[in-house]
């Protein structure tokens, strides 16, 4: 990769891997790694799009001083200001002093909170051009997805889409870069993980960015994390679409928190009885054990769920209540849900449970079930009869297809 990997004739890969970084964003592990995409355009301007994370500058500078030699960057695009993508921003400025830098207003403005940049800032609105020579650049302003400020832009002449954060995905690239030369189904979990974590908050702003991009020929999607889609780059829009619709599959997600094995015992009753109803995809998880955000990507895949979680000092057990304040802000509508748990010398548990899902406005299937101490028989037939009555609400509901594609 010393100069990069061609994308086309005119534009080049020159981004890098990120092997070493255990959380993204300080939060969301990366198994499998994540690239920071940015394309070089060689043009009789050339335009560098997008930058890559300040720990990774230097691997940057290098594919671009063996591309360009001592050719400079005359536009630097800036599709996306969060410093993954952005952190080489001031080093490229004091190497290139007469680089414009290329953003719509709010761009403008990040751009001196970060980096105490004002000059030498070229300020686009939505619809706007920049002419390179056989490149025209065409600027698509797509607001929070997910910052306010993001935006895309379109080379008409190669028919490319610089889609910034949208149609990303985790998960270093090994090796190969397009669709067609790497294992897709190795990155669609993860894909599907970078969507619910990151972006599926903002799923009504993305629907608008889908619907705004309708009308270009698209012949390369390249986003700024993940695979480059060159043979089906239609493929990676209707899969933001459906998920971002939220297009589910039956099934159901049992998240439970136990400290001495009396919830676990309840939210495995459940789980079950949901077997025996004809529930294949049943997927448990010890909130203890597993992260957030492999929680998260099931939920999003699944139309029910179970929370299962025991009292503790008067309220909810702490890691049960942390994940619920985590997703109940998320836009996961049509969602099927059951409660149980269990309270010693004090109740509370169960209540907080109901209220983050009056909060979000889940449709709760009966019967909510609370143990004292250790579930009796009673407590563990209604276990099984919530149960029962789960698999006939998310089999009901049918989830309207399949949410992975």
């Amino acid at each position: 990769m010393d100069r990069g990997i061609k994308v086309t004739d005119d534009i080049t890969w020159v981004g890098v891997n990120d092997y070493d970084t255990d959380l993204f964003e300080a939060i969301w592990p990366l198994p499998r790694g994540v690239s920071y995409n940015a394309y070089l355009i060689d043009d009789e301007k050339v335009a560098l799009m997008d930058t890559v994370k300040a720990g990774f500058t230097s691997g940057l500078l290098d594919t671009l001083r063996r591309h360009l030699g001592d050719r400079p960057v005359d536009y630097l695009v800036i599709n996306h200001m969060e410093p993954d993508h952005s952190g080489a921003v001031a080093i490229l400025r004091r190497m290139c002093p007469d680089m414009r830098i290329v953003g719509n207003a709010k761009t403008a403005g990040f751009l001196k909170e970060f980096y105490g940049i004002t000059e030498g800032v070229h300020e686009v609105a939505d619809g706007d051009t920049l002419e390179l020579g056989r490149h025209t650049l065409e600027f698509h302003l797509t607001p929070m997805v997910h910052w306010p400020e993001t935006m895309m832009t379109y080379d008409r002449a190669d028919k490319v889409l610089f889609s910034g954060d949208a149609f990303g995905g985790f998960g270093a690239l090994p090796g190969g870069i397009f669709d067609d030369e790497v294992d897709t189904a190795y990155f669609m979990e993860e894909t599907l993980r970078y969507f619910s974590n990151i972006i599926g908050k903002y799923c009504r702003t993305t629907q608008k960015a889908i619907a705004k991009l309708a009308d270009l020929d698209i012949g390369i999607m390249a986003p700024t994390h993940g695979p480059v889609w060159r043979a089906e780059p239609r493929r990676i829009i209707e899969l933001y679409d459906r998920w971002s619709r939220q297009e589910t599959e039956p099934g159901v997600v049992i998240v439970y928190g136990s400290m001495y094995g009396n919830t676990e015992t309840m939210a495995h009753a459940v789980a079950r009885e949901l077997a025996e109803r004809g529930v294949e995809k049943v997927r448990v998880h010890n909130v203890s054990r597993t992260h957030a955000s492999f929680i998260i990507n099931d939920i999003w895949r699944f139309n029910g769920f179970v929370f299962a979680g025991p009292t503790y000092n008067t309220s909810l057990f702490p890691l049960m209540d942390a994940f619920l304040r985590l997703i109940v802000n998320m836009p996961l509508t049509d969602r099927k849900v059951g409660i149980v748990g269990t309270q010693s010398w004090s109740g509370g548990g169960v209540k907080a449970i109901r209220e983050y899902t009056e909060k979000a406005k889940w449709n709760v299937v009966e019967p909510v079930v609370e143990a004292k101490c250790s579930p009796t028989d009673d407590d563990l037939d209604a276990c099984r009869q919530l149960g029962a009555n789960l698999a006939e609400a998310v089999t009901d509901a049918s989830g309207r297809g399949d949410g992975r594609g």
